[in-house]
């Protein structure tokens, strides 16, 4: 089938989601545009900043457009692309922008309360504090798997027999992470320009854009020539900043330059596929049963969260996005709009790797990002452009997409340690409290642990970040239920999607936590020669993982329970359904 087809019909698909879906939910649910939103009645010039809504909608599309959509539509994909279609589609419209739409409402309407404090009001102290937990066990999951990727692509050195080499890739890969330098301080510069020039409208975007320009000249010019490890410690470091600098200063520029990288590489996707029009050479669907993979169910569902559904996009709706929403009527287009742009990416993403596959349906080799890259740089090279500046240009995009949700996650995840210990009166609180709540702390031991979790590797550790990003989604379901029963509003339209998460999310677990302790099994029972260390490494790839999947299981079950208990005895239109309004 034609690659081109296939984009429109995505497209046509999730324009009408769009169109019809999410503006119904946003009627459905009520949105008061003469509301004064947290942004203003909270304004700290730190997290609640009111901000112009398509910067809003830059922030959210590109913390949430990270490595998921690339990297889930072509590893799914070995299952055919129908199946993964499919289910992009449908999850798209009526999953994932139904949790990000709906996350980012109830946290507006509660003043940009982040979801696990939505769920101490909703479900209670008890539900909250797991929950806590639970959130900040998946961001060590998140910052490992991407911070790992980053590191990767950055890297311009390869092992061949023992001897550590320059790759063939060095200089593009050393010209991107100079790129990815130069974006930090062109936008801390944008930044200020912004907060000091009250830059909005024309001047923002001449400004941003001669900013994002500069640095592609600047870092492909100079292109930095490191190591894995130097590489890592550097995103470690990005991080710690990205997580403790006001949103003005460096996530919001930074999310606002990334965009116009971001509407490049799509637009090059989608003019390649259109001018190219190859043929979608994957083949159609292989079976319900995979030797790699396992099976359809629940492994498909999984491996496609982010641009189908993904639990963490609710934790950027709920956690920094809702505190710059400066109207409501911005919230359909930031929530429900940013996530049908991310499956239309993910579509795009599995045109690219079907285009790149031989005639017989064998797939390209390399990583998904890999295939990505080549593929949509191939289309630039059509129109005349560089092959070095294509190929540099492609690769900063992928690790961009993981360097915003990175920046993104490390911040959330802060935010959660801080609220689990957190107490109202915090000038009375113990000093131990006063410590773990101090921002820079509890990012750097978010950061530590995280850190400990990259000697996985992101491919160890992918199939246990989409089991917990989807349970994650189905806990946020959960939540959103009894926000909406009590608050008057219909929830009827969260119920099977909710369920069908909560089904396959444990499902998935279940099976990972079998594969885990089959494989240290039979690592134990192995006689390992003196000197070796085979089976630390296993512990280190399958321990680890299957203590974190049965602190997820355990967690997912008990606050399940306690949100049904919740959802049970909560009364229906019990809360008022005036919103304050302050000022």
């Amino acid at each position: 089938m034609n690659t081109l087809v296939i984009v429109l019909i995505s497209a046509v698909c999730l324009l009408c989601g769009y169109m019809v879906y999410g503006r119904w939910l946003a009627k459905t649910w009520g949105i008061d545009p003469k509301a004064k939103t947290p942004a203003y009645t909270h304004e700290d010039g730190q997290d609640y900043v009111p901000t112009n809504g398509w910067i809003v909608f830059s922030h959210q599309f590109s913390s949430i457009a990270g490595a998921g959509p690339v990297t889930g539509a072509i590893q799914a994909a070995a299952f055919g692309w129908v199946p993964v279609l499919l289910w992009i589609l449908v999850g798209g419209v009526f999953f994932g922008a139904v949790t990000d739409f709906g996350a980012l409402y109830a946290s507006v309407k509660n003043e940009g309360k982040s979801m696990g404090l939505l769920i101490e009001k909703y479900i209670g102290k008890t539900g909250k504090r797991l929950f806590l937990i639970f959130c900040w066990l998946f961001t060590l999951i998140v910052i490992a798997a991407f911070a790992d990727m980053v590191a990767g692509t950055f890297n311009a050195y390869t092992v061949k027999d023992g001897v550590t080499e320059l790759a063939a890739a060095a200089q593009t890969n050393g010209a991107a992470g100079s790129i990815s330098i130069a974006f930090i301080v062109f936008a801390m510069v944008f930044g200020v320009l912004q907060k000091k020039l009250n830059l909005e409208g024309k001047s923002e975007f001449f400004v941003g854009l001669a900013c994002t320009v500069a640095s592609l000249a600047i870092g492909m010019a100079f292109p930095l020539i490191g190591g894995k490890d130097a590489w890592t410690g550097f995103t470690f470091a990005y991080i710690f900043f990205a997580s403790v600098l006001p949103m003005w200063l460096l996530k919001q520029p930074r999310d606002y330059m990334t965009t116009f990288m971001f509407i490049g590489m799509i637009a090059g996707a989608v003019i390649g596929l259109l001018v190219a029009h190859p043929t979608m050479n994957l083949p159609v669907f292989t079976g319900f049963t995979n030797e790699k993979l396992g099976t359809m169910f629940p492994i498909l569902f999984v491996t496609v969260a982010c641009g189908a559904v993904s639990g963490f996009h609710s934790l950027v709706s709920s956690g920094t996005s809702s505190k710059t929403i400066e109207n409501e009527k911005d919230m359909t287009k930031v929530g429900y709009g940013a996530m049908v742009l991310e499956s239309l990416l993910a579509v795009l993403a599995l045109c690219v790797a079907g285009a790149a596959a031989s005639q017989d349906g064998t797939p390209a080799s390399g990583t998904p990002f890999q295939i990505f890259s080549r593929g949509v740089a191939g289309f630039f090279e059509m129109f005349g452009i560089p092959v070095h500046f294509a190929t540099v240009f492609m690769t900063m995009c992928v690790s961009a997409l993981a360097l915003t949700s990175l920046d993104a996650v490390a911040r959330i995840g802060r935010m959660s340690f801080q609220e689990l210990f957190a107490v109202d009166d915090m000038k009375s609180a113990k000093p131990w409290r006063k410590v773990l709540c101090n921002p820079y702390f509890s990012t750097i031991i978010t950061l530590l642990f995280g850190f400990v979790l990259t000697k996985i590797g992101y491919a160890n550790i992918w199939p246990l970040f989409g089991s917990a990003n989807q349970l994650l989604s189905a806990l946020v379901l959960i939540t959103l239920c009894v926000f909406m029963k009590v608050t008057g509003r219909s929830n009827k339209m969260l119920f099977p999607p909710m369920i069908i998460m909560l089904c396959v999310t444990f499902t998935a677990l279940v099976q990972r936590l079998i594969a885990m302790v089959k494989a240290i099994s039979t690592a134990a029972a192995v006689t390992i020669p003196a000197g070796e260390t085979t089976w630390g490494k296993v512990f280190l790839n399958n321990g680890l993982q299957l203590v974190i999947a049965v602190l997820l299981i355990v967690l997912g079950l008990t606050i399940v329970i306690n949100s049904m208990k919740s959802y049970v005895k909560s009364k229906k239109n019990s809360e008022k359904k005036e919103e304050k309004v302050n000022g």
